[in-house]
């Protein structure tokens, strides 16, 4: 799949309304409903009577305070039961006689994909936290903190692998298969693109509005890469690059330095 090849048709003997209600059913069992939760949690935080700026929003938490050994069995469980959708695309593909190698993922062009994944994490994580402390400055976002782990000696490997399971489902899921079907159902390249997208927006706004809009800005971006690639792995390598960057980063910064919000 690159820029100028036509969309791929649906799988011979799966009908369209079959190749649909796949679709809503994986979304439905991932991050579709990391969405619906998401757009329920900002009701709940514009409804609180506080500023948006003075609210937080955690992204890794302990699951089991004060006891580490429990609170490690729950992050191993966490980060493993959240690739399950994963393993569930992989399943449907190979249904249809396709596989993760349709959409790029898989380990045929390690160098450049390591490559162009690290240059995507430069660009794009800078510009994102640029973005992100402009929205909290104009109050349309909430204070973000990363990690709120205990200072165990498991907290940095649960921290990139957390990282490395975000980017993995999202870009599996959001990006890769998401687009691949909405292509093989006959939507347009740009009505795919914003789904897509707004779809990546939708369960960051936990985040509030710049976690919004600065997600669907990113999602349009990896899509027209993913599109122009034919692969789904470099952005898999920005994305965990991005968030170990800002999980491991804010656990030694937050509230240390003057211009992170904290």
């Amino acid at each position: 799949m690159t820029k100028s090849a036509d969309p791929p048709e649906a799988p011979v003997g799966v009908e369209r309304r079959l190749l649909t209600k796949e679709v809503w059913l994986v979304l439905a069992l991932s991050l579709g409903a990391s969405g619906v939760a998401a757009v329920i949690s900002f009701a709940g935080v514009l409804t609180s009577g506080k500023p948006l700026g003075g609210q937080t929003a955690v992204i890794v938490g302990s699951r089991a305070p004060g006891r580490p050994w429990l609170d490690l069995a729950w992050q191993v469980f966490a980060v493993a039961t959240a690739l399950v959708p994963v393993a569930l695309v992989g399943h449907l593909l190979v249904r249809t006689k396709e596989s993760f190698r349709t959409i790029g993922f898989d380990l045929r062009e390690r160098g450049r994909d390591l490559g162009r994944g690290t240059a995507i994490a430069a660009i794009i994580g800078g510009a994102g936290l640029l973005f992100y402390i402009g929205a909290h400055a104009t109050g349309a976002n909430l204070t973000v903190d990363p990690s709120q782990l205990p200072d165990y000696w498991w907290r940095i490997p649960i921290l990139i692998a957390v990282s490395a399971q975000n980017a993995v489902l999202e870009e599996v899921v959001v990006l890769g298969y998401l687009n691949h079907r909405l292509d093989q159902l006959g939507w347009s390249v740009r009505r795919a693109t914003a789904t897509s997208a707004l779809l990546r927006g939708s369960y960051h706004l936990y985040q509030g509005l710049g976690g919004f809009a600065g997600n669907v800005i990113m999602g349009v971006i990896f899509t027209y890469l993913y599109r122009r690639w034919g692969r789904v792995m470099p952005l898999v390598v920005a994305h965990t690059l991005i968030d170990t960057t800002a999980l491991i980063g804010a656990t030694y910064l937050l509230g240390k330095v003057s211009w992170l919000p904290s």
